[in-house]
C-alpha cells in the first residue's frame, strides 16, 4: 500500500483489516493465498457468485466471510 488515501477498511472473517483501494474479491483471495475453487464468499451477508470475484471491488466497510470446503461436504472458515 502506498499511502493512507489508498487504503480501505474491511472485515475479513470477523477481523478488521486495512486493504488497498480498488482491490477486487479475487485480489483479496489471491493476496491471502486462497484458491477460489474450494471457497464460497459471503459479502455483506450475501453469497457472491464465483464469476463475480474478479469484478466486485471491495469498498470501505465491507464484511467478507470466506468459507473453505472440506471433504465430506462440510465447510470451514478459511
Amino acid at each position: 500500500m502506498t499511502g493512507v488515501q489508498d487504503a480501505i477498511h474491511i472485515h475479513v472473517n470477523g477481523q478488521a483489516r486495512t486493504w488497498r483501494s480498488g482491490a477486487t474479491v479475487a485480489d483479496l483471495l489471491q493476496d491471502l493465498d486462497i484458491r477460489t475453487e474450494r471457497v464460497a464468499v459471503e459479502l455483506n451477508l450475501e453469497i457472491l457468485d464465483r464469476s463475480a470475484f474478479g469484478q466486485r471491488r471491495l469498498e470501505s466497510g465491507d464484511r467478507v466471510e470466506i468459507l473453505g470446503f472440506i471433504g465430506g461436504g462440510g465447510a470451514a472458515k478459511s
